[in-house]
């Protein structure tokens, strides 16, 4: 299965829980994600690039270096995201975890699908955080969108049309006028929910390929904004 999108493409699962790791494992490659699986802090320490995956979801109560310093350890050495899944009950657990770096905490038990719904949402924040200031490339000859985490959209004619505009304009608001003529679309004082249409389906085609926060904003009334570094070649 192809993986998707708004899921990081590598996994480090750190716990001791053979089971829960094994079926928590076949569940996210499942979704197209490449789980390693490690059964104590030491081994993923010990590991030939323990600072290279996509994304880390770690236990607390670990054999080796305690779960806290293991997220202090990461946090030092990449901007992954971090999700700490752990049954350690104690009040102090939650601003302990956050303290030393941790994205987000969850309380077992939780079900599997509670636990990819936390990994969509650390690592969308992440990406996007990564990626603000990034660039974006129009591949002309490809006829496609490249996104700052190089993942690369298919557009169609009026798609490139309407981000060739976005490229002349230079981070400046594209008016619907100016859209509506490079689109053939007719000039009128009244909404043209035709533009509107396109613009949106743009927008979730490019949503549904990366999870980088699209930069393509509406300006009410007057047209639409591209809000990032973006280049044509």
């Amino acid at each position: 299965m192809p993986h998707t999108g708004s899921l990081p493409a590598s996994i480090a699962l750190v716990d001791d829980d053979v089971e829960y790791t094994e079926f928590l494992a076949q569940h996210l490659r499942g979704l197209g994600v490449q789980v390693h699986r490690f059964a104590d802090s030491d081994e993923l320490l010990a590991d030939s690039s323990p600072f290279s995956y996509g994304f880390y979801l770690v236990d607390l109560m670990l054999p080796g270096i305690d779960g806290v310093e293991l997220i202090r350890v990461l946090r030092r050495r990449t901007h992954a995201g971090v999700l700490v899944v752990s049954g350690r009950v104690a009040e102090d657990v939650f601003s302990s975890v956050v303290d030393a770096g941790a994205d987000m905490h969850l309380a077992k038990p939780v079900t599997f699908d509670q636990v990819v719904v936390a990994i969509r949402a650390v690592h969308r924040r992440v990406v996007a955080t990564e990626a603000g200031s990034k660039e974006w490339v129009l591949d002309r000859h490809a006829g496609q969108l490249v996104a700052p985490d190089g993942v690369r959209v298919d557009l169609s004619e009026g798609d490139i049309t309407v981000m060739e505009c976005f490229v002349e304009a230079e981070g400046k608001t594209v008016t619907r006028e100016v859209l509506c003529r490079r689109l053939g679309r007719p000039v009128t004082d009244e909404p043209d929910n035709t533009l509107s249409a396109t613009l949106y389906r743009l927008r979730r085609r490019i949503e549904r390929a990366t999870p980088v926060v699209v930069p393509m904003q509406s300006q009410s009334r007057v047209g639409y904004v591209f809000r990032a570094p973006l280049r044509g070649v």
